[in-house]
């Protein structure tokens, strides 16, 4: 037999689908609870958001912070430490109808489980500008840690108005001439310790009731086109770096169609729990969670859900 017949033969009590705290966490309680469970990571979005984040300030245990790849890098240690078996590849399809639920990663390799964790987080929104796609990487980022080193000196555009957008502007004065936020409301929706360091910051700007009409330049970004919200009026800001702050959309591509979603489109689940409408599948961390979204919180969250399966299982084997 094959190792992909012998996969895909093999009944696991649980896979966790997404390697973020939340991911993570469940794989730490559940391998601890000896249900031997099978993470699959991503094969570029293993470790989540935090892969894409400087100063952790706010997880506890670490007084003087932790960068946020080492904090991602010890949740991974910590899984596989209690057995976890975790597979950096993409989940392409799910079959959760039935006791017995079907995972299907990129290699065409087929998983079973009578329990699935659905911990895949959210992803980057953007701005839905067709230069913004066309210089992606050619001076338009959603990852200041990934991309700020590349524009020493040089002026810089942050859009958005929250604590990330805050947390890219800040970072990108390490770097940059001058960090211009750009903002389509009058006061930012960023907690009063993020915007008071950012209002504080000598080369920090901002432009209030700003929206981006588009992103210029030919092969490489060259400036935004912008527009005043209040009086219509159109302007030029000349940036070589644009750096997109505006949220996050919880990653249901897998589910649509298949589990309940809310208004929000996060996956819904019952109460507190992580019991989503199918039974036997569970969610956790910022695909469940639109208000919250912080790396304690989705930790949590990844605890609920593996003390959610250990009960389900119990109750299925009884």
């Amino acid at each position: 037999m094959s190792i992909a017949e012998n996969n895909a033969s093999q009944v696991r009590d649980v896979i966790i689908v997404g390697s973020g705290p939340a991911g993570y966490t469940a794989a730490v309680y559940t391998a601890r609870a000896n249900m031997k469970p099978l993470l699959i990571a991503g094969s570029v979005t293993a470790g989540g958001e935090l892969m894409n984040t400087t100063d952790v300030e706010n997880y506890p245990g670490f007084p003087e912070g932790i960068m946020g790849p080492d904090l991602m890098e010890n949740f991974e240690k910590q899984a596989a430490r209690f057995g976890t078996e975790i597979l950096f590849e993409d989940v392409t399809a799910l079959d959760l109808d039935g006791d017995i639920k079907k995972v299907t990663i990129g290699t065409g390799e087929t998983f079973q489980a009578k329990a699935i964790i659905l911990s895949t987080g959210s992803a980057y929104r953007e701005l839905g500008l067709e230069n913004e796609k066309r210089l992606s990487g050619h001076g338009v980022s959603w990852c200041a840690t990934c991309d700020g080193f590349f524009f020493k000196d040089q002026d810089i555009a942050v859009i958005g108005g929250g604590d990330s957008a805050m947390e890219e502007a800040l970072f990108l004065t390490k770097f940059a001439k001058s960090v211009t936020v750009v903002h389509r409301r009058d006061t930012l929706k960023a907690s009063k310790i993020m915007a008071d360091r950012a209002l504080a910051h000598e080369k920090i700007n901002f432009l209030w009731n700003t929206a981006v009409d588009d992103v210029l330049g030919g092969e490489k970004v060259t400036g935004l086109k912008l527009k005043n919200v209040v009086d219509g009026t159109e302007s030029e800001l000349a940036v070589a770096g644009v750096f997109v702050a505006i949220g996050n959309d919880p990653r249901t591509d897998l589910v649509k169609g298949k589990v309940g979603l809310t208004p929000e489109g996060t996956i819904a689940v019952e109460g507190r729990s992580s019991r989503t409408s199918i039974k036997g599948v569970f969610a956790a961390g910022d695909v469940i969670d639109p208000t919250y979204r912080q790396a304690i919180t989705a930790s949590g969250s990844g605890c609920v859900a593996a003390l959610d399966v250990e009960h389900y299982l119990a109750d299925l084997n009884s």
